[in-house]
């Protein structure tokens, strides 16, 4: 099979990455951006990177994403990127008028260290600007991090260029989603909305990465923040972070800033994250969870005790963004399920600790790894070693999964050959039942493929 030459001994290896599981910071700062009403990504390098991190975005959300790029040339790469980028601001100004230019960087323009607040600066000075638009930007170095990072980068980048601080407080919530889904987001805002609260949340990238085909091309969709909800978040009350990597910065920003006062809680996928973002947001307003939602998580509970057979002691596999994993991970221990191996390429020191004290609050030891070296080969070299029930991760397992004979249900970034994870949510508690539906369907999958003629059930 395809990776069958893969070895059953685990060598430690300081300097070699086999298939990373995650993607550079440019993509995740792209797709941030894109959850801007009118806002145009722009890569400050070359043609070929700004190729690549539109392609992910749209090979995964199955939609068109307009960017801009710097299109360094060998001149550009020794003599720096400043004209190349200046250039760049008018012309898109004055071509697409939309009203931000999000600039991010790449590996190139960070190796020769261009100054982008300074080339900004230079663009409003020499009226590049027109009155009423904006320039954001972030640091997004590709070779350190991951796409997360770069997320978590440009919306500190719309905190720092837009947010405008304010003596006076609303009773508006700050809501920063974290790195997911469109339905995600749009599932985040109908929670909120049930409980009557007035919130602010960006990015958001529902109706832009999710758009309704109308039969007509608009180049700016009709979704995304408000540039003006953007900038009145420095007056909420305030500010609820899902997901400590993608939103802590952004969010201890605004606090620095603006003043708003903030909470990082974990991106609410699964019973227990769903409940403390529900709380979160009544201890912020004052406002009671409604019964309605109440009822939601009741339905949750009920498929898991009416199938319960087929999740009690069942191993997984899973990898992906830290800020979706721990809930993730924590999702399937209250279903008892076992995670075995759990391997995410975003660096970052929190993730190993948080998940070791959801598996050992179950007395679950399991092979847990982030960073450069925590690949999709050490993945399948754990799985070799120690089989598991089931995998769960974006399409790059899908070789692991054929090759192991793995049920496989496809979670995070990228998705590239299925359908559906952009329209439906896994937040909340109706995205709890969307992924029990898509567990359960793998493991009755497998057992009407594999089973002989005499066990083959029709009900089940």
């Amino acid at each position: 099979m395809l990776l069958r030459h893969t070895p059953t001994e685990v060598a430690e290896r300081n300097a070699l990455t086999i298939n990373p599981a995650k993607t550079c910071q440019p993509v995740g700062a792209m797709y941030a951006a894109l959850g801007i009403h009118a806002c145009f990504p722009h890569s400050h390098g070359s043609q070929g990177c700004c190729a690549y991190h539109r392609s992910a975005l749209t090979r995964h959300y199955k939609e068109p994403v307009m960017a801009g790029t710097s299109s360094f040339t060998e001149g550009s790469s020794v003599f720096g990127g400043q004209s190349n980028l200046v250039s760049a601001i008018n012309n898109i100004f004055t071509i697409y008028n939309p009203e931000v230019i999000a600039v991010h960087t790449t590996c190139l323009s960070e190796t020769i260290g261009d100054d982008i607040p300074q080339i900004a600066s230079k663009a409003v000075e020499e009226g590049k600007v027109p009155d009423g638009k904006h320039i954001i930007y972030a640091n997004t170095p590709s070779y350190v991090g991951s796409h997360v990072d770069g997320f978590a980068n440009m919306v500190a980048g719309m905190v720092k260029g837009l947010a405008e601080p304010s003596e006076m407080r609303t009773k508006t919530i700050n809501i920063l989603p974290g790195w997911v889904e469109p339905s995600d987001m749009r599932e985040i805002k109908r929670l909120t909305n049930a409980m009557g609260i007035s919130f602010i949340m960006y990015p958001d990238t529902s109706d832009v990465m999710d758009a309704p085909q109308t039969g007509t091309h608009v180049f700016y969709p009709k979704g995304g923040t408000p540039v003006k909800a953007i900038q009145a978040s420095g007056s909420s009350a305030f500010t609820i972070g899902l997901g400590p990597l993608c939103s802590t910065k952004a969010a201890d920003l605004l606090k620095t800033k603006c003043k708003v006062e903030y909470s990082i809680t974990d991106i609410p996928i699964g019973i227990q994250a769903t409940d403390r973002f529900l709380m979160a947001l009544s201890r912020a307003s004052g406002k009671p969870v409604p019964e309605s939602l109440t009822d939601e998580r009741g339905r949750v509970m009920d498929i898991i005790t009416d199938m319960h057979q087929y999740l009690y002691g069942k191993r997984v596999a899973l990898y992906g963004d830290p800020d979706q994993l721990i809930p993730l991970t924590e999702f399937l221990t209250d279903m008892d399920m076992v995670p075995m191996h759990i391997v995410s390429g975003t660096p970052g020191k929190r993730f190993e600790k948080r998940v070791n004290e959801i598996l050992h609050a179950k007395g679950i030891e399991a092979n847990v790894r982030n960073g450069a070296n925590a690949d999709m080969f050490l993945l399948h070299q754990w799985i070799k070693n120690d089989p598991v029930d089931l995998l769960i991760g974006n399409t790059y397992g899908k070789y692991i999964a054929r090759d192991e004979n793995i049920p496989f249900v496809r979670h995070g970034f990228p998705i590239l050959d299925r359908i559906g994870h952009s329209y439906f949510p896994t937040t909340g508690y109706t995205g709890a039942m969307r992924l029990l539906e898509q567990i359960l369907g793998v493991f009755m999958d497998k057992q009407d493929r594999e089973s002989p003629e005499t066990g083959f059930e029709l009900v089940m």
